[in-house]
């Protein structure tokens, strides 16, 4: 299984017009649902005054979490069409608003699902779009005579610590890629007086 998964790396916006109405994409990464209400409540605070503020997103290598929101547009004409372009894309780890000034004139089902799949579609073409690596995060605790090897073995591996507490007993943190894990635990472990697993 791959341990790798695409995403962009800041926020942009796309912009689309139809018939008087503006349609603003923002593009944003995002790592959690907390982190998408948190950026979902800034767009909407700086943009108050439009009709709408449809969205989509997607969180995990799978879109294990993922929701569509046509925010009161007819159903499936918004949040879809979003949704869309970032499978299109194949990418994860994001949320796209699309925000709706209405220009007074109807635009029907197919027009706005054109105008918010392009919307979309332009704030992440203005985006650079990174490969990144699904990680797993391990506590190692280790007597300070073993201090070497764990260092070693850290080194070896070019795996930078996140942490770290070296007192009489010592304990640091470090972040693995996933399809390394299994071998480095296995590493580790070998080492006299170390204890390690995994942490949230």
């Amino acid at each position: 299984m791959s341990d790798t998964y695409k995403t962009i790396i800041r926020q942009t916006q796309g912009l689309y017009k139809d018939k008087g109405s503006k349609f603003i994409g923002i593009a944003c990464p995002v790592e959690s649902e907390a982190e998408v209400k948190e950026q979902l409540s800034e767009i909407k605070k700086q943009f108050h005054d439009a009709r709408h503020h449809c969205y989509a997103y997607a969180i995990g290598k799978s879109h294990e979490y993922y929701r569509i929101n046509d925010d009161g547009e007819p159903s499936g004409t918004a949040g879809k069409p979003i949704y869309g372009q970032i499978l299109s894309f194949e990418l994860t780890n994001i949320l796209i608003v699309v925000v709706r000034y209405f220009g007074g004139t109807k635009l029907g089902v197919r027009g706005l699902i054109n105008a918010y799949r392009a919307a979309a579609r332009e704030a992440i073409e203005k985006n650079t779009i990174e490969k990144k690596y699904l990680c797993i995060k391990y506590k190692v605790e280790f007597d300070y005579a073993e201090m070497n090897d764990v260092m070693r073995v850290l080194k070896e591996n070019n795996l930078p610590q996140l942490n770290h507490n070296y007192k009489e007993s010592c304990s640091l943190e470090f972040s693995v890629r996933e399809s390394l894990a299994k071998g480095l635990v296995k590493t580790m472990s070998a080492i006299k007086n170390v204890k390690i697993y995994p942490v949230k």
